[in-house]
């Protein structure tokens, strides 16, 4: 098990957050808590960088709904970048390719 860790940093568009690690049931509040705290501006970008996260269950897909809809609640957009294969093949199976802009590498 690797545990969850979540940096932040700002870009001129908006944040960009680093999923590390895990992004499952015993974590995916984690993120959820994170989005929370988040103020994001109209028009903003969240970017969430996904490159070094090791495994996502279908509670981190949820998490990454919740962002989603945080986001859009804020009237701003959300963009996942560089989505580990496995992840991929999983929102593609389930339509959200179509719901998320997708990047093929990490945000800066």
């Amino acid at each position: 098990m690797t545990p969850l860790k979540i940096t932040t940093r700002n870009t001129p568009t908006g944040p960009v957050l680093q999923i590390i690690g895990e992004l499952d049931y015993t974590t995916a509040t984690d993120l959820r808590d994170l989005l929370a705290t988040l103020t994001l501006k109209p028009g903003q970008r969240l970017v969430l960088d996904l490159a070094r996260m090791a495994f996502c269950d279908s509670s981190g897909i949820s998490a990454l709904i919740a962002a989603r809809n945080h986001v859009r609640a804020a009237h701003a957009d959300i963009a996942l970048a560089a989505v580990p294969a496995p992840t991929l093949r999983v929102l593609r199976i389930i339509g959200l390719d179509q719901v998320f802009r997708l990047l093929p590498g990490t945000e800066s």
